[in-house]
């Protein structure tokens, strides 16, 4: 079994001038890297871990930007046998004392042994350190020059399979305390078997903006592509944000084939991208844009299709994956020769009966597949009790694989509640039908309304349909009514008006198609103006910090 160092060193004596990746970054010229290039970037922040007494197999955080540090940082912490771990960089849309805070909590459990950050940002982090002691050394990644390649003073080659590679954190609003640890032979098998699906090959692009901060982007547009030898163009994120259309135009320009997107980019990138931005652009190119990290929307997917199709999508391009740090990456990957399964499914039995059945009705429900498990993968659906259930019954996710993580780093009492019997709990309710995966959403957001079960995506997937109301800018929760002893469902749903008339009007409109077409009577709606919906740092909708925001709102209101 390869370990990093040993995989990176062969891939660079095959081809030591192929290019491994091309950074992208909004005013500058695009800036190809060799793989001799990266492993002497590489080689310049290993030798500084050993300098600074940093041993293989102690955790070293990298708090970087988009760019070339970020990547010589990463493979420097390998390259030394290090345990590198990504956090997001504070930015003007996070709170800087939340930031701090949640910093400080992340390192009193991980510890790491050492920080690679910038100048400008040591003082932030050296607040965060006063309450802990475990980190020796803060090293600026700005001092760090490339040096020449030279093995030897690699103690990464000598690591083992079932060491620890890397840490990944599930994502939050920034709070990253649950460190997923990930040991050499789980990533390999991740890698091998993902690749052997995707059918990767010689001719294959990769083309991501992904934070590499989160599983998706760290392994699917970051590890698989450099890892497997394909050519990787990576942008930043924040660009992205700023200008999607620039995706676009990469996978046109580098004639891209593969590229990830969570589902709500989909509908961003629909919505924000004028034709103007697009001309000249063909992306025939694109064998697989692959949905991933929310539960995946038809919806969605038409959209994004119906926008793209003028310029050379094919709608047998759109695909989907059920993935999770916890496994590395993917769990489930729809089959690119053909398209994922959508089926209809009458809305009453699959809310309180949790039995799929289909319905050509108006108001029934539309899911769509993420496809069947990886080759290494099992799953299987369990009611409440643990029981196994038969395909089309809702209960929860369960899995088991070769490329499961080691445990949560320092977090012993977390990796014992994550399994039963040798499998993953998910924390995430699905069905199976005819062997593909099904996912509804998460077993934490599920509402019980009048005995009813309620998935918050149901009820936000309906206010799409009310004019006004784009995809992707609505949250359901449930807030305890304690006079009726039972959950009563809340939307916040975002518009482009500030107008207070059209808003009221729209949450009047959301207020009678929701009460129609569920099983429920909605009595909280609140329709508000851009920016007031709350995100995590991947881009996710936060349930519970916009529940936070809603009630708090509503208890100074009633005062």
């Amino acid at each position: 079994m390869s370990v990093f160092s040993q995989k990176l060193l062969a891939l660079y004596q095959n081809a030591p001038n192929q290019i491994a990746l091309t950074l992208q970054k909004a005013g500058q010229a695009d800036a190809p890297m060799t793989r001799a290039q990266l492993l002497q970037g590489a080689q310049g922040f290993a030798q500084t871990l050993a300098e600074k007494n940093v041993q293989p197999g102690e955790v070293v955080l990298l708090i970087l930007q988009h760019g070339e540090a970020l990547v010589y940082a990463y493979f420097g912490a390998v390259l030394h046998g290090a345990v590198p771990s990504i956090m997001p960089f504070l930015t003007e849309k996070l709170s800087p004392e939340r930031y701090r805070a949640d910093l400080s909590a992340l390192l009193s459990i991980t510890k790491p042994a050492a920080i690679v950050t910038y100048a400008e940002f040591a003082g932030d982090v050296n607040a965060a350190l006063q309450a802990d002691s475990s980190v020796r050394t803060l090293i600026l990644a700005e001092a760090i020059a490339p040096r020449a390649i030279d093995a030897s003073l690699w103690p990464g080659l000598a690591r083992q399979p079932d060491d620890v590679a890397l840490l990944q954190h599930s994502s939050g609003t920034t709070g990253l305390q649950k460190g997923v640890a990930l040991s050499h032979r789980a990533v390999f098998n991740q890698l091998n078997s993902y690749a052997q699906t995707l059918k990767l090959n010689e001719k294959d692009v990769i083309v991501s903006w992904l934070p590499l901060y989160h599983d998706m982007g760290l392994i699917a547009g970051f590890l698989l592509p450099l890892l497997c030898g394909a050519p990787l163009i990576l942008m930043s994120p924040f660009d992205w944000v700023r200008a999607p259309y620039r995706l676009f135009q990469s996978v046109s320009q580098y004639q891209g084939t593969l590229t990830w997107l969570p589902n709500f980019a989909y509908n961003f990138c629909a919505q924000k991208i004028r034709d103007r931005h697009l001309e000249g652009v063909d992306l025939s190119s694109w064998r697989a844009v692959i949905n991933c990290s929310e539960p995946v929307r038809h919806a969605s997917h038409a959209a994004f299709y119906q926008k793209f199709k003028p310029y050379g999508l094919r709608e047998n391009s759109l695909h989907t994956c059920y993935a999770m740090a916890e496994n590395v990456f993917a769990v489930t990957q729809s089959n690119l020769a053909g398209q994922p399964r959508v089926e209809r499914c009458e809305r009453e039995a699959l809310m309180n009966e949790r039995i799929v059945r289909e319905s050509a009705a108006e108001n029934a429900i539309t899911v769509m597949s993420s496809g069947a498990p990886l080759p290494n993968v099992e799953i299987k659906i369990v009611d409440e009790q643990g029981s196994d259930l038969p395909e089309r019954l809702v209960g929860e996710i369960l899995l088991k694989s070769d490329c499961m993580l080691s445990g949560y780093y320092n977090r012993p009492d977390a990796t014992q509640q994550a399994f039963r019997d040798g499998w993953y709990l998910t924390g995430d309710y699905g069905f199976l039908s005819a062997g593909e995966l099904f996912v509804i959403g998460r077993k934490k957001d599920l509402m019980i309304i009048g005995g009813k079960n309620v998935y918050p995506q149901d009820l936000e997937a309906l206010t799409y349909e009310v004019a006004g109301v784009h995809a992707g800018r609505s949250v359901a929760f449930g807030v305890f009514d304690e006079e009726q002893g039972t959950e009563e469902a809340a939307l916040i749903v975002e518009v482009d008006s500030e107008d207070e008339a059209e808003q009221q009007k729209i949450a009047d409109l959301i207020r009678q198609h929701v009460t129609k077409n569920s099983a429920i009577a909605l009595r909280h709606v609140k329709v508000v103006g851009p920016q007031w919906v709350i995100k995590t740092s991947s881009g996710k909708t936060a349930r519970a910090a916009n529940k936070e925001k809603f009630l708090l709102e509503l208890k100074n209101n009633s005062r």
